[in-house]
């Protein structure tokens, strides 16, 4: 499944648009304020500061905005349900309660918003209603929908039950955000919060979830500390047209490796989206960590396949009669045996023979950087991987 659901988001110039508008406001009142601009999901990309601004408006101009941008509403609305008795209002997640907080449109819909703080709650908002006011530019991105979110997840779950597992699979949006939960009945009530904190991590940092945790494993335990990260293997993004639109994150299967591959499983489910009109495919650099994280295929295009390979440990023969590989390496060193002859061959497919070893050929070595053409009809085997050993394979039909 592909989608074309797109939304809007600010650029780096209408971000400065708004601050700008909003600064000359101040500056000609002589306020002395701290001025936030946040995207969509609340996180912050602009801040201004007048001269003479408080040290503390910093965060609190920040709180406005993201309250503005995630409730989407003037934060003024918020307090004032709370100064008409409304008390509850001020345990909404994320929310506070503080006028200045204005949400950024464009047309009907928001993209951002923008907070002040420093002066009186109506010279707050003055302030960043002057920002709002300005004309600014914004993109058009590639977006999670909800049907997306729920295709994902339903295609962990038909593989879970193909597998006899019941994990937890949390699907987030790209400001890791949940969008969509898929909880068996057998599952584990912890790994509720655990798919998520997965999912957000992939979506919000750009990789699969699992390059935190080979880091903390190989001895760099402070990115244990990495702001709302966890370095647990399972989250994976979810890439279209190149760009992280959201994270499928799973928890509480056989094993951690497991959880690996059924969120890879729901991320491919939505397909990668990348091809262009003219048969051009892009893969950006989260979509080739991603896959490689467990090694697969990037594109089928029939006539040809580009494949992301890992491997952790020496292999069987593999003999393509109809198939040239072109193999370049990425990460790792390997030995690679061309010719020679098969020894118990077997065959596994139209042209596709498989042996524990050969007798005779060629040895490479190889190493990063390094390309290896095998033509169609030439056998060829990996006795001696490092791990792991990534590289790049171009299956071409002959």
């Amino acid at each position: 499944m592909t989608s074309q659901y797109t939304h809007r988001i600010l650029d780096e110039a209408g971000v400065d648009a708004v601050l700008d508008a909003a600064e000359r406001h101040a500056l000609d009142n002589g306020h002395r304020v701290v001025i936030a601009v946040v995207e969509r999901s609340g996180e912050l990309v602009g801040l201004r500061r007048t001269p003479g601004a408080q040290v503390a408006s910093s965060r609190v101009a920040v709180d406005k905005a993201r309250t503005a941008a995630t409730f989407i509403r003037p934060s003024r609305e918020l307090e004032q349900q709370v100064s008409s008795g409304r008390l509850g209002a001020l345990a909404l997640h994320g929310g506070r309660a503080l006028t200045g907080g204005i949400p950024l449109k464009v047309g009907d819909e928001v993209v951002g918003a923008i907070g002040t703080s420093g002066e009186t709650p109506d010279e707050d908002e003055a302030v960043s209603l002057a920002g709002a006011a300005a004309e600014f530019s914004s993109r058009v991105v590639a977006a999670l929908s909800a049907a997306d979110a729920r295709h994902a997840a339903e295609a962990v779950a038909s593989e879970c039950a193909r597998r006899g597992v019941a994990p937890v699979c949390a699907v987030v949006d790209a400001g890791g955000d949940l969008m969509c939960i898929w909880r068996p009945d057998d599952a584990q009530v912890a790994s509720v919060g655990v798919a998520t904190d997965k999912a957000r991590t992939a979506a919000i940092y750009r990789r699969p979830s699992k390059d935190f945790e080979d880091q903390a494993s190989a001895g760099r335990p402070s990115a244990l500390h990495l702001a709302r990260a966890v370095p647990l293997q399972g989250g994976i993004p979810i890439i279209r047209e190149g760009e992280v639109v959201g994270a499928v994150g799973v928890s509480g299967a056989s094993s951690a490796d497991e959880d690996q591959e059924l969120a890879v499983l729901g991320a491919a489910a939505l397909g990668a989206a990348n091809g262009a009109s003219n048969g051009a495919a892009f893969f950006g650099d989260a979509a080739v960590r991603a896959k490689f994280a467990t090694g697969g295929l990037l594109l089928d295009a029939g006539a040809y396949k580009l494949d992301a390979g890992r491997r952790d440990a020496p292999g069987e023969v593999e003999y393509h009669a109809h198939t040239v590989d072109v193999m370049h390496v990425v990460e790792g060193t390997a030995t690679v045996v061309t010719g020679g002859e098969l020894v118990g061959a077997r065959s596994v497919g139209d042209g596709e023979l498989r042996a524990q070893s050969v007798h005779g050929g060629h040895p490479h070595e190889l190493s990063a950087g390094d390309v290896l053409a095998v033509p169609a009809g030439v056998p060829h085997q990996f006795i001696r991987v490092s791990d792991p050993f990534l590289y790049f394979v171009v299956k071409v039909e002959v």
